[in-house]
This record gives C-alpha cells, sequence and structure tokens, in this order.
C-alpha cells in the first residue's frame, strides 16, 4: 500500500475529544501518516492545547490556525471540531481543495456529500465523492446489528430506545455532566450550557430550549442514517426510534424489541450473529456495558431474551463504544484515500 505523502493528511479539531480518538486509531493504522493539526474546536483561534499524556503528565498540542493556507498543504482534511469549523474548512478550502471526511456529521446534508459507514459496506464499493460523512455512530452500531440479524431470522419491526452519552456532545458535554454531578452533590446551582437542563443524576427526552443542539435533531439524523444503512430494497424495516439523554460519560446503550416473521430460535440467532465487529454475551457471561466497551471495536450483544407475550419477538441489549466507532469509519475512509 502507497504512504500518504508527508503532511497530506490534516485534522481540523485535532484537539477535540473526537480528535484526540481519531489521532490514536490512526495511530495504530500501519498508514505511515502524521497528520497535521489544525485548530477547530469550542476555542478556533487557539493555537496550543493542553490534554494528558499516557504517563498522566501534561502534554502540549501546537495546533495550526483554521485558514485556507494550512488546508491548501493537505491532500485529506477530517473534520472532527465543531459544525461551524466543519462549514469553514469545506468553505475556505475553496472548489479545488482537498478531500474532506466529515466526522462531526455537520455536511451531511451537502450537496454530493457521501454518506459512509465501512463497517456495514461491502469491500470493493468505491466512493469517488469529494466530502464523504461518516455516518452516526449508533446507526452504525445499529445497521450492523440489524442487517445481520435479519439475514439469520427476517425481521418483521423492530423498535430501539437509545440511550446518549455524554461525550457526543464533546469535551463541554463531559465536563458540564461532571460539574453538574458534583454540584448536585454539595447542593450548588448547575451549569446548563450545553444540555439547558438537569443531566447529571437524571434522564432527559429533550434538552432545554436554549441548548445549541436540540436532542429531536440528533435522532431524526440518526434515523435517517440508520435507514439509509440498513433499509432499501430487501433492507431491514425501518426501526422505529427514541433517542435519551443519559447521564453517562461515554458508550451508547441500546435496548432492541425485535418482532421476527415467524418464532425464532434465539440459540441459533446468537450463534450465527457472533462475527466480525459483533460479540456475543449469552448465558454464563456477565451482560455488557457502555463502560465495558470502552476502547472496544464493533458492538456487544447480551442480555437476549425471548418476549413472555410475543412469541415472535424478543429483547436484545446492545452496547457501543461511541467515539471509537466513528474514528474507525474515518480510518478506513482515509485508507481508501490514501491508497
Amino acid at each position: 500500500m502507497a504512504k500518504a505523502k508527508a503532511g497530506g493528511l490534516a485534522i481540523v479539531g485535532g484537539d477535540t475529544l473526537l480528535g484526540r480518538e481519531v489521532r490514536e486509531v490512526l495511530s495504530h493504522s500501519g498508514l505511515g501518516v502524521q497528520p497535521r493539526l489544525i485548530a477547530g474546536g469550542e476555542e478556533e483561534g487557539r493555537a496550543v492545547s493542553a490534554e494528558i499524556g499516557a504517563v498522566g503528565e501534561p502534554e502540549v498540542t501546537i495546533l495550526e490556525s483554521l485558514e485556507g493556507a494550512a488546508l491548501a498543504q493537505a491532500s485529506v482534511v477530517v473534520l472532527a471540531g465543531t459544525a461551524a469549523s466543519s462549514w469553514k474548512a469545506v468553505t475556505l478550502a475553496g472548489e479545488r481543495g482537498p478531500r474532506f471526511v466529515d466526522a462531526t456529521g455537520a455536511l451531511g446534508e451537502r450537496a454530493g456529500a457521501a454518506l459512509r459507514a465501512p463497517a456495514v459496506e461491502a469491500p470493493e464499493k468505491k466512493v469517488k465523492a469529494r466530502v464523504h460523512v461518516i455516518a452516526h455512530p449508533a446507526a452504525v452500531a445499529l445497521a450492523l446489528f440489524f442487517r445481520n440479524l435479519h439475514r439469520i431470522e427476517p425481521l418483521r419491526s423492530a423498535v430501539v430506545t437509545v440511550f446518549e452519552p455524554a461525550s457526543e456532545r464533546g469535551q463541554r458535554g463531559l465536563d458540564e455532566l461532571h460539574q453538574q454531578t458534583v454540584r448536585l452533590l454539595s447542593f450548588q446551582s448547575l451549569p446548563k450550557d450545553i444540555y439547558d437542563a438537569q443531566i447529571g443524576f437524571n434522564m432527559l427526552s429533550a434538552y432545554g430550549e436554549d441548548a445549541p443542539l436540540a436532542l429531536a435533531a440528533v435522532e431524526q439524523r440518526m434515523a435517517r442514517d440508520l435507514e439509509a444503512l440498513a433499509g432499501g430494497e430487501g433492507g431491514v424495516p425501518a426501526p422505529s426510534l427514541r433517542l435519551i439523554q443519559a447521564p453517562v460519560f461515554h458508550g451508547y446503550s441500546m435496548s432492541v424489541w425485535a418482532e421476527f416473521e415467524k418464532a425464532p430460535d434465539l440459540e441459533r440467532c446468537l450463534r450465527e450473529l457472533e462475527g466480525p465487529g459483533i460479540e456475543i454475551r449469552g448465558e454464563g457471561h456477565e451482560p455488557p456495558t457502555n463502560v465495558g466497551a470502552a476502547g472496544q471495536s464493533g458492538i456487544t450483544v447480551g442480555s437476549v431474551a425471548a418476549d413472555a407475550r410475543q412469541g415472535r419477538a424478543a429483547w436484545f441489549w446492545v452496547v457501543a463504544d461511541n467515539l471509537r466507532i466513528t474514528a474507525e469509519g474515518v480510518r478506513e475512509v482515509v485508507r481508501e484515500m490514501v491508497a
């Protein structure tokens, strides 16, 4: 495989929570690329970022400013900052600039953008679009689950409740959950910049009116991406989906109710479901958790039970590391681009 030219890869938002995950995954990819890091987080103009290194000591990351000159030196740009920085980068680059891998989902409505989810795509798939948008991580996880399950036992319908982690709102989301948790225990006022509501020790079906992003908008993107990845002719029937904000830091948890065309053989389903990207926790094993999924690839399925009231239906519990799913999707698209 050919190596990318020096300086050929850049990451906008290289200091964000998602940007650091992308850097971590790319560092173990074998691609031999050393990405340029460009500012693109909440504090877009800063040139220095402090973060905790592997040995627990602070590390200083030098970031280039988000300008056309910095982008012009890259052939592939990963967008891992804010929605605003993603749009700014594409605008600055112009029509003859680099190719983009959007890990933020901000460019999903851009004309000509291609929705990507290598985990559920055919290996030989070739995409020539200039902008590649990585699908929502929960949609990727559910598409992987449903597409494989549907091949084993055809599905009739499904209902999914997805529990959203704070890390999907970036470092600021994590910080707000942490600060609210601490302040609730000491009876202090709560910061509400990200959620405009109490998230600590609480479950939310909607954010407050002044939150910068509506939970309903996230749910709509998730459902749209899932239908695109798993639906289509002969595909999985579109599941009914509800998104709930959970007071957890990392990892998706998903409660799935699946109705089959006929009463399923659940033991066979689980035996044949396990494979690339899917780990099964059957009887005799601890049920999967979002904490246990941290840093793991793919999805883990467990706590499987037949529905006592509906003979053709069953319950499944699915967990996945949201940041890792997105970062690994970025890695595979970058691999195509620099090959």
